[in-house]
């Protein structure tokens, strides 16, 4: 409309509009988060380069959802809630919190069930059968390793199915608690406000109330929390730095409407010189934080060829994540 003055917000303003209008904490799904995973999953893996890798994480994934409906974890206290909100802190953080040892049940079900599925390679299936015959010690050391990213310590045969009893583990946490509301977001903006983790990647959402909307997607509990679009996920940097690149335009001055249609991208900071992917379900609303993640593993190598870097890894892919 000709005349009409359009206000322009700071990015303080939009985040303080943002608080008011969107719940800032998203809580996993219990019943749906990992089988429409791995719908997806089944979904990328036609006609992918990486179609038997993606093929065998759909497996896993439908196993983590599986085994998530018979998980009920031990909740932190009432107390313990309280006093992570009074001092900023996650309530259930991956590196500190005491996993019982229901835990390694999940994980030996879970490597079971896999192990178990139809054409899995037998290569798979042994590495399955390792973790069922291991002594609790070795596995608790490997989700101690993996939980802190101690790289050293860690074996990469074993580290996906390990990882996804761990989320499944963490997911039951989020998803047991009444409210989004009892989770307050932390001072570092990055760092997902249930458990600690960084997220794996961010997703703008396309459904009401939410549209429009980034939230980061975390790697370990599958929490989003909200961020404004116009900073840095890693360090905060404003929308001068940030630059976004597809698979069918690397370059991302090269064709603006090919990054714009995509439904997977990665943004990149020349403050940091990293990036994250950011999936967009306007434009596919399948897309999935962690499944296109590793679809798009060709974009990872694009970007390393510039000289960037992940601001953080995949949890189902292990040997990508530190090879960065």
């Amino acid at each position: 409309m000709r005349g009409m003055a359009q206000r322009i917000l700071e990015r303080g303003q939009i985040e303080t509009l943002a608080s008011r209008s969107i719940p800032r904490v998203r809580l996993p799904d219990r019943a749906g988060v990992f089988a429409a995973r791995a719908r997806r999953l089944r979904t990328l893996a036609q006609g992918s380069a990486l179609e038997g890798y993606l093929q065998f994480l759909a497996i896993l994934v439908a196993a983590q959802q599986q085994a998530l409906s018979d998980f009920r974890p031990r909740l932190p206290s009432a107390e313990q809630i309280q006093q992570a909100a009074e001092f900023a802190m996650p309530p259930t953080p991956a590196t500190a919190w005491q996993r019982d040892a229901q835990w390694l049940a999940l994980l030996r079900a879970l490597a079971a069930e896999v192990a178990s599925g139809a054409a899995m390679p037998e290569a798979l299936a042994n590495i399955c059968g390792q973790i069922i015959a291991a002594p609790d010690a070795h596995l608790d050391a490997q989700a101690s390793a993996l939980l802190s990213a101690q790289d050293d310590a860690i074996d990469l045969a074993t580290a996906p199915i390990i990882m996804a009893a761990l989320q499944v583990y963490w997911v039951g946490l989020g998803a047991a608690f009444e409210s989004a509301d009892r989770i307050k977001l932390l001072d570092v903006p990055g760092v997902c406000p249930l458990c600690g983790t960084l997220p794996v990647a961010s997703i703008v959402c396309a459904n009401a109330p939410y549209q429009g909307y980034r939230y980061l997607h975390c790697a370990l509990c599958e929490t989003q929390w909200h961020m404004v679009r116009a900073q840095c996920s890693s360090c905060g940097a404003d929308g001068k730095h940030l630059a976004y690149h597809t698979l069918l335009a690397h370059d991302a001055i090269e064709n603006a409407a090919a990054v714009k249609d995509a439904a997977v991208r990665a943004e990149t900071c020349d403050a940091c010189h990293s990036y994250r992917k950011i999936v967009y379900q306007e434009n596919d609303i399948a897309v999935d934080p962690v499944a296109d993640d590793v679809a798009t593993l060709a974009l990872d190598l694009l970007l390393a060829e510039k000289g960037l870097h992940r601001a953080s890894g995949n949890p189902l892919l292990w040997q990508a994540a530190h090879q960065d």
